[in-house]
C-alpha cells in the first residue's frame, strides 16, 4: 500500500539542529520512499492531509522491562537494592506467563500512546513478550535478562540462544534480539564470559545494567578488586561487540578511558535514577568523551511512567542543575538522544530514528494547536520542555498506523487495562 502524507510539516535533525520543513511524504509499504512536492502522484495514491500536525521521528526507549507495569508504584521511596531484593524480585518470582503478557501489553499501550515506536526490553519469558510485540506492531529489541548467582546457568544461556534464533529479524523485521547478562553484580566471571561469547557467536548486541549505584562500585571492588567497567572489560565485553549499557551513573576517569572506544553506547535513565536516589549520570561529560548517549525510561516499576517526553525533560533539567549551566544538554541534543542516538546504540539506525527516504516509516503526529504549545517560537524546545505524551495524536510504525486520533488500532485498550488490573490484583494475592 502507498500513502502520501500531504502538507507534512516534519521535524528532522541536521548538523545538531532540529528544524521543521514542509513537504509531502510518500510511504510505500513500510518505507519512506520520497519527500518533496508530490501533487502529480495524488491521483494514484491514498492521500492523508496532515497539515494540522507536527510530524517527528518516533521516540525510542533504549531500556525497559515491560511486564513490570503490573508493579507500578508498588515499591516506592526505597534505595535500589532494597527496592530490588525486598520487593521487586519476590513479586516477579510469582508472576505467571499470563501476567507477563498483560503487563507487556499494558506497557506497549502506554508507550505507543505517548509516542514510543521502538524500545529495548530485558526480562524473562521473552517468547511471551515477543508475541505481544507481534500483535501491537511496535518495534522492539528483545533480550532474556540473565542472572547467575551460582554455576548452574546453562539454561539461561540456552534460552538466550533460542530467543535470538527464533525471533531475531521476525515480525516483518520489527524484532531484533540481544544477549543480556543482567549486571556485573548478578553475573559471576565465568557466566559473564559465556554470555559475551554467545553474543559474538550470534553477532548480536550485549545489553546490561552498568554503574547504576555507588553501592555497585563497592560490591564489585570487594568481590573482584576492580570497577564494574573493568570487570566487564576483563570478560571481553567491549571487544568487537555492540553494547547497550543502561544507566552509567558512576564512572571513574579510568572507566571513561575504557568506554571511549566502545561500539554502542549508554542509555541514560534520568527519571528512574532520580526516583531511586542513584545519582545523575554526567551526560555532558560522556558526550565530551565521544560516547554515544541515548535515552530510556527503565521499567515502570521504578520510573512509574513510560512517557519519553517526561524523560526528555528530566534529562535536560538534571544536566542543567548538575552543571549549574542553562545551556547544558540543549533541547536539540535531547531530541537526538531519544531518536537517532538510541537507534544507533540498539543497532537499528539504518531502519529508524529520522525522517528520510529509505528509512522505515516510524512517525509521530503531534497536535500542536493547544494552549500549552503556543506560540511556536522553537519546535524543538516546545517538544522537550512543554509537550507531553498525551499530545501525540497518531502514531505510525513500520508504515502502519497503530494509533489514530488517540485510538489504539492494534489492541483493545479497554481489555488490556482490565486484564492487566486483574493480573496485578491476583499477583498481590500470591505474595
Amino acid at each position: 500500500m502507498a500513502l502520501i502524507l500531504k502538507n507534512a510539516r516534519y521535524l528532522n535533525e541536521m548538523n545538531g539542529t532540529w528544524t521543521a520543513k514542509q513537504d509531502d511524504i510518500l510511504i510505500e509499504g513500510n518505507t519512506i520512499k520520497e519527500i518533496g512536492r508530490l501533487e502529480h502522484l495524488y491521483s494514484d495514491h491514498e492521500v492523508w492531509d496532515v497539515k494540522n500536525f507536527l510530524i517527528m521521528p518516533g521516540l525510542i526507549n533504549g531500556h525497559q522491562h515491560t511486564p513490570m507495569s503490573l508493579l507500578r508504584c508498588y515499591s516506592d521511596d526505597l534505595p535500589l537494592m532494597d527496592w530490588l531484593n525486598k520487593k521487586m524480585l519476590p513479586a516477579e518470582m510469582k508472576m505467571t506467563s499470563e501476567d507477563r503478557y498483560w503487563g507487556a501489553m499494558l506497557s506497549m499501550a502506554e508507550m505507543i500512546k505517548s509516542g514510543t515506536t521502538a524500545y529495548a526490553d530485558m526480562y524473562i519469558d521473552m517468547d511471551t513478550i515477543a508475541k505481544a510485540v507481534q500483535e501491537t506492531g511496535i518495534r522492539a529489541s528483545l533480550a532474556r535478562g540473565m542472572i547467575a548467582m551460582d554455576s548452574n546457568y546453562s539454561d539461561r544461556i540456552e534460552e538466550s540462544r533460542q530467543l535470538v534464533e527464533r525471533w531475531h529479524g521476525s515480525a516483518e523485521g520489527r524484532i531484533t534480539a540481544m544477549v543480556a547478562p543482567h549486571s556485573p553484580y548478578m553475573c559471576p566471571p565465568d557466566f559473564l564470559s559465556d554470555a559475551v561469547k554467545l553474543a559474538k557467536e550470534l553477532d548480536v548486541p550485549l545489553h546490561t545494567h552498568l554503574a547504576e549505584t555507588s553501592d555497585e562500585r563497592v560490591m564489585i571492588q570487594e568481590r573482584h578488586g576492580m570497577s564494574p567497567v573493568q570487570y566487564l572489560q576483563a570478560a571481553g565485553f567491549f571487544e568487537d561487540t555492540r553494547v547497550v549499557l543502561a544507566h552509567g551513573v558512576h564512572f571513574t576517569e579510568e572507566d571513561l578511558s575504557i568506554l571511549e572506544s566502545v561500539k554502542g553506547g549508554i542509555i541514560h535513565n534520568p527519571v528512574s535514577n532520580a526516583k531511586l536516589g542513584c545519582g545523575t549520570s554526567n551526560v555532558v561529560e560522556l558526550k565530551k568523551r565521544g560516547l554515544n548517549v541515548g535515552l530510556g525510561t527503565d521499567g515502570p516499576g521504578s520510573a512509574s511512567t513510560l512517557d519519553m517526553f517526561m524523560e526528555m525533560k528530566a534529562a535536560a533539567w538534571m544536566q542543567k542543575l548538575l552543571h549549574e549551566d542553562a545551556s547544558a544538554l540543549s533541547a536539540h541534543e535531547v531530541l537526538t538522544m531519544a531518536t537517532q542516538n538510541c537507534a544507533e546504540i540498539l543497532g537499528i539506525g539504518r531502519e529508524t530514528g529520522s525522517i528520510e527516504p529509505g528509512k522505515k516509516a516510524d512517525l509521530l503526529f503531534l497536535n500542536m494547536n493547544q494552549p500549552h504549545l503556543l506560540p511556536a517560537h522553537h519546535d524543538a524546545s516546545l517538544l522537550v520542555y512543554a509537550a507531553a505524551g498525551q499530545d501525540v495524536d497518531s502514531v505510525m510504525i513500520d508504515g502502519k498506523i497503530v494509533m489514530k486520533n488517540r485510538e489504539l488500532l492494534t489492541m483493545d485498550e479497554e481489555k488490556v487495562m482490565y486484564e492487566a488490573k486483574q493480573s496485578a490484583e491476583n499477583l498481590l494475592k500470591r505474595l
